[in-house]
């Protein structure tokens, strides 16, 4: 029992670090749609996913969690952003037995039309431009014992802005370990889940293109030199957001028919202060029928300035014949002054 608290006090010690109010680098990395979020189970616990984990959205939160993924499963979510930004993710994976899970992943970012303007044109010139982002990453997933498990996920991130692109390599890894402390069926299984993975290690985001082309004199007092040479921008290099999760979770309650999971994840950014999100998780599983799930959770508790809060949502996955099922899950988010966002995922397991 000594060796247990003396375990736990160590694991709370990093938490108890992260938790600290440390703003620094705000606003200096690129490719923010890689911090949303994707899986409206992950999100309606307001993010503390990383120990929970282990569907398709693993190849966002913890590529370890693919490793406990029961059956090959392929799901796509849907979630409207603010200011009609529009983003979505799919992804598949395959269970290949006594090798592991391998899966494909895409994130995608619309940033819709914008009218073109300039100095002299403000109200638009009569062109539009479009923006969007991605990420496409394969992921793997295994299991080395029962109760420990490690994933990665090598990605190719790009950008684009009109004429302008830009892109990166980048990679998440993950490790997922199942401990039989405050197991409520004495089951491993069942037990303390710890987790932790880094996402989005990789190269910088280097902008170029025809838009940044653009004529230049550089004697405009004097005639007979070269006026109105072509000229290039070179925009600075930028970093992706990296981030560090640690997370617990424990099953407060589990029966045959009834399952409550508490989750808590501790964050490390690279681009802001570290900050806690919290969840939780009702399951109802029916055998035969289906398993239906309520969830809550608070995203960024500690972080300055956020505009994050509350979150919450629900799902249900129904059995069908030959080990295929179909699920369907919600989440809500209220982002403050940004206003309030919906999540929906569909997906199927086989």
């Amino acid at each position: 029992m000594k060796r247990t608290h003396i375990f736990l006090l160590l694991l709370l010690v990093p938490v108890l670090i992260f938790a600290q109010n440390r703003p620094y680098r705000v606003g200096t990395t690129t490719a923010g749609f890689l911090e949303i979020g994707y899986g409206s189970a992950g999100i309606a616990m307001g993010d503390a996913y990383v120990s929970m984990a282990d569907d398709i959205t693993s190849i966002y939160w913890n590529p370890a969690g693919l490793a406990y993924m029961e059956h090959s499963e392929a799901q796509f979510l849907v979630q409207p952003w603010v200011v009609d930004i529009n983003t979505s993710f799919a992804g598949a994976g395959m269970v290949i037995p006594g090798i592991g899970t391998l899966a494909l992943g895409l994130i995608y970012t619309d940033y819709g039309d914008m009218d073109v303007t300039t100095v002299l044109e403000q109200e638009g010139t009569g062109e539009v431009f479009a923006s969007s982002d991605y990420a496409l990453g394969i992921s793997y997933g295994r299991k080395i014992t029962d109760w420990f498990a490690f994933g990665a996920t090598g990605k190719f991130v790009g950008s684009k802005i009109w004429h302008m692109h830009a892109s990166a390599l980048a990679l998440d890894v993950g490790v997922r370990v199942n401990t039989a402390f405050f197991s409520p069926t004495e089951n491993r299984a069942d037990g303390m889940r710890i987790a932790m993975s880094i996402s989005n290690y990789g190269s910088r985001m280097h902008y170029d293109g025809v838009d940044l082309t653009y004529p230049i004199d550089i004697l405009p007092d004097e005639d007979g030199n070269y006026a109105d040479v072509p000229g290039q921008f070179n925009p600075n290099e930028w970093e992706l957001p990296l981030i560090f999760r640690l997370g617990i979770s424990l099953n407060a309650i589990k029966t045959s028919m009834h399952r409550i999971s508490i989750a808590v994840d501790a964050l490390h950014p690279n681009n802001n202060a570290e900050s806690l999100n919290l969840g939780t998780e009702y399951e109802l599983n029916l055998p035969s029928t289906g398993k239906f799930f309520l969830r809550a959770g608070y995203k960024n508790l500690f972080l300055p300035d956020s505009e994050y809060g509350f979150t919450f949502g629900g799902g249900i996955q129904k059995y069908l014949l030959n080990n295929i099922s179909i699920k369907m899950d919600y989440a809500f988010r209220d982002i403050g002054l940004l206003g309030k966002v919906h999540s929906y995922s569909l997906g199927f397991t086989f």
